[in-house]
């Protein structure tokens, strides 16, 4: 299936605010749009180093530019497309921050 990303402007917002990170956010993008998952798994083949994670919370954590960045979204599989939503969007440093104070679960600031 398709992926339908919920909501692009929220990347291109924070290249605007981040403009080193618009190259490999935009790798990313192509990368994506060229996908077609079914399944979780799906999700690892096409970026080895997402994050699946667990708790039932149906997220992935993705390594964006050689782990310099991080983007957590949720993943729903309908029946004609995969809905990625964006949930949160940052830097390595702040993203261990998150983690850390176990956050990565119920972040959603877009």
């Amino acid at each position: 299936m398709k992926i339908h990303l919920i909501k692009k402007i929220t990347i291109e917002d924070y290249c605007k605010n981040n403009p080193k990170a618009r190259v490999v956010f935009n790798d990313w993008l192509v990368k994506l749009s060229k996908s077609d998952w079914n399944s979780p798994g799906d999700i690892k083949l096409t970026f080895s180093s997402a994050d699946l994670l667990g708790k039932s919370s149906q997220r992935v954590v993705f390594d964006i530019g050689s782990n310099n960045y991080r983007i957590i979204c949720k993943y729903l599989f309908g029946q004609n497309l995969a809905h990625l939503f964006i949930y949160w969007i940052g830097t390595h440093a702040e993203y261990d921050k998150l983690n850390k104070a176990g956050n990565q679960y119920t972040i959603n600031l877009f």
